[in-house]
């Protein structure tokens, strides 16, 4: 006897309304093809670092670039605990990634820090926004799991904030 495999069939059951079914995972999907893009590319300036702080800056990234990735199940299982589906390819992930992609053959050490300073606090501001979503359908779990991501993302803003900072003598 074959099975059909429906959406039925990935349903789990949960006491969230079916709006907040519809709703919270479709922005986890979101922030998820989000969070996967500046892995990615946080992983591609580690790979491509260079210059005078080449073992600084190529630590730093490897180090926030596996902190990024940390989100990555968590995300994609909290959509699927309450009933939603999430990401399944890299195309559904391009579609749906706000996190610009860079190709760049070339980027200079100072301005690959900068670009990952602003992605950081674009994650954030989305991370925010799936927040408020979360509060207004009761998700607490979701927006406890945010909040953290809130706080390791700002944390990784301000890092990538100083030590792209440069000072005058006269400072």
């Amino acid at each position: 006897m074959v099975v059909s495999r429906t959406r039925e069939k990935l349903e789990t059951p949960t006491d969230l309304g079916r709006d907040a079914v519809r709703d919270i995972p479709a922005a986890l999907g979101a922030l998820l093809a989000d969070v996967f893009a500046l892995y990615v590319k946080t992983k591609n300036f580690h790979w491509h670092m260079s210059g005078t702080h080449f073992r600084d800056y190529h630590l730093l990234l490897d180090e926030q670039s596996d902190q990024i990735f940390a989100m990555t199940d968590p995300i994609a299982e909290r959509a699927r605990k309450i009933g939603g589906t999430t990401i399944r390819s890299i195309a559904h992930i391009a579609r749906q990634q706000r996190i610009l992609d860079n190709d760049a053959e070339y980027v200079d050490p100072q301005d690959m820090l900068a670009e990952l300073r602003g992605d950081n606090q674009q994650l954030t501001k989305e991370m925010r926004q799936v927040h408020q979503l979360c509060d207004e359908y009761g998700d607490v779990a979701t927006a406890s799991l945010l909040e953290n991501w809130i706080d390791e993302t700002e944390r990784r803003t301000w890092f990538l904030y100083e030590t792209s900072r440069s000072y005058s003598n006269s400072e």
